[in-house]
């Protein structure tokens, strides 16, 4: 049958001679469209190929030159869309390739669907689940075709083509489609929670078949959601209403969608909410408010013992052997307690009879969602844990990071509050600070000042380094051990260069920069020792 379908793809498409658009397109046409539709040939070629192959082929051999033929005419079509993407439409051109695109996905939709009633009939022989398993994902296949239809249409309609009437054939299918797979979804939902009932009633005695039927059903449902998923958003396109089918998806299946915000999905859960607590209000009146009270008091004890957990873990924490920086322990005081009222407030849900496992689906589903639109703020969480576990810096620490000098005052897992010597306040980004180099100025007892002062070449160079170690020597703040460095580095254009490098406590660093810069210059004057600056001589030439 895929022999079949393909040659006439080809047919379609004029392989077997000269290729359609040869014939309906002799107008000249640009380098970069003639381009585009050799491309095309070859791909026309690639698939005549591989259909000669397939005859040949048997097993997991057949199955790789089908994914082959698939694969070229994918390509065919991106690169058809490629085409029509262009500001300059040739339509002489693209117009008899869009339509013999539209055939040849007509012609696989008719191969599946030929298909598809092929794995029906086997329906019935002991092998049902694997069946309706081999359906699903045929459906699915089928959603690629109706979705290139759709835009195959759009090209067509764009080109200046009359589509009126393939629109309703296919937005008839649509409805049949959506109809089928709305029931379908139920169906399988309904299948599912009885199977889990059974291997929930079985304990430990579960079978193996149990659980393989828990996981067929679980991947068919999957399938069967994607597929109305796909078909919703083409009825979308068409303009049709799918507020109840979206229904489905949110209510049944637990897919979350950006389609929840849609007015008429949400008005008609809530209808459905609020007749369900207007019928539980009198019929269970006393028993609901009982559980709203249970709710409440366990909300209470939950904060208070969440509370209780903080000072707890604050008191190990700043106790323990392993040293947890400030940082690391304002970490597990703060989750420590938002974990215990996260886990009452579960308790109280389920008192107040809400299912915990749909619902913890859903929030997975919609964290999913949320992940993607936040995707820088979770980037500042991962580089915030990244700081937490390594320690780079900690509170009070003068650190150089992110293009920014200063204490840390403050850290959450998103930023870190820095306080600049200017006495700034600067709130970075924590995935800045951990994607730059980290040095942390104030993590060793000892630094290095470096600097270096020239003299003239004609100032005497050992008396010039006695009073340099004098200064350095006789500086209070100056440590001993290390040693100072004072030695002759360079002879420059204009100078000749000492580095001087004492060693001062962190916190002393920039006053034994400042006061042996004020006294050398002092001394030398006293000396009569010179600092050269750079000076250019300029000669005027006069000139008849």
């Amino acid at each position: 049958m895929l022999r079949t379908l393909i040659l006439g793809f080809i047919t379609v498409i004029g392989l077997s001679g000269a290729p359609a658009f040869a014939e309906t397109a002799p107008t000249p046409i640009d380098a970069e469209t003639s381009t585009a539709v050799s491309a095309l040939k070859q791909l026309q070629t690639n698939i005549t190929s591989d259909i000669d192959k397939l005859a040949k082929s048997n097993g997991e051999m057949k199955q790789f030159v089908e994914y082959r033929i698939k694969e070229h005419a994918n390509q065919y079509h991106d690169q058809l869309k490629a085409l029509m993407g262009q500001e300059q439409l040739d339509s002489a051109t693209l117009l008899p390739l869009v339509n013999d695109h539209l055939a040849f996905i007509n012609q696989v939709a008719a191969y599946y669907a030929e298909d598809i009633e092929s794995f029906k009939s086997e329906l019935g022989k002991d092998n049902d689940t694997a069946v309706m398993l081999n359906l699903a994902n045929r459906e699915r296949e089928r959603d690629e075709m109706l979705q290139a239809k759709y835009e195959t249409l759009t090209w067509l309609e764009k080109l200046g083509g009359d589509i009126t009437a393939q629109k309703q054939t296919l937005l008839a299918a649509l409805l049949k489609r959506s109809n089928v797979l709305n029931s379908l979804v139920h169906f399988t939902q309904d299948k599912l929670k009885t199977a889990v009932a059974d291997a929930a009633t079985a304990g430990k005695d579960v079978t193996g078949e149990q659980t393989a039927l828990i996981t067929h059903l679980k991947e068919r449902l999957d399938l069967t959601s994607s597929s109305l998923t796909v078909a919703i958003n083409l009825l979308d396109q068409l303009e049709q209403d799918t507020s109840a089918l979206k229904q489905t998806l949110f209510s049944i299946s637990g897919d979350i969608t950006q389609d929840v915000l849609n007015i008429d999905v949400a008005s008609n859960l809530l209808e459905q909410w609020w007749d369900t607590a207007k019928n539980q209000a009198i019929d269970n009146g006393p028993g609901l408010t009982f559980k709203v009270f249970i709710f409440v008091l366990i909300l209470f004890l939950a904060s208070l013992a969440g509370k209780a957990t903080q000072r707890l873990i604050k008191k190990t924490v700043s106790n323990s052997k392993l040293k947890f920086s400030k940082l690391l322990q304002e970490f597990f005081i703060s989750l420590s307690g938002k974990i215990v009222f996260a886990l009452g407030l579960m308790i109280a849900l389920s008192q107040l009879g809400f299912e915990l496992g749909p619902l913890l689906a859903g929030f997975g589903v919609a964290g999913v969602i949320i992940g993607f639109a936040l995707q820088d703020t979770l980037s500042n969480f991962a580089s915030g844990m990244m700081i937490l576990i390594y320690r780079p810096y900690d509170v009070g620490d003068l650190i150089n990071a992110a293009g920014v000098t200063g204490k840390v005052s403050q850290m959450s897992l998103v930023s870190t509050t820095i306080k600049t010597l200017d006495n700034q306040r600067l709130i970075i980004p924590n995935n800045k600070i951990w994607g730059d180099t980290i040095n942390n100025i104030t993590v060793e007892h000892q630094r290095r000042v470096d600097m270096t002062f020239g003299i003239g070449y004609g100032d005497d160079i050992e008396k010039a380094e006695k009073v340099l170690k004098a200064i350095v020597e006789n500086h209070p703040k100056v440590l001993k051990d290390p040693e100072p460095t004072v030695k002759l580095h360079l002879l420059g254009e204009s100078s000749v260069d000492f580095v001087v490098r004492p060693w001062a406590k962190p916190a002393d660093y920039w006053d034994v920069y400042w006061d042996i810069t004020r006294e050398v210059k002092m001394r030398f004057d006293q000396e009569n020792i010179s600092i050269p600056f750079p000076q250019r001589d300029v000669h005027i030439y006069q000139t008849k």
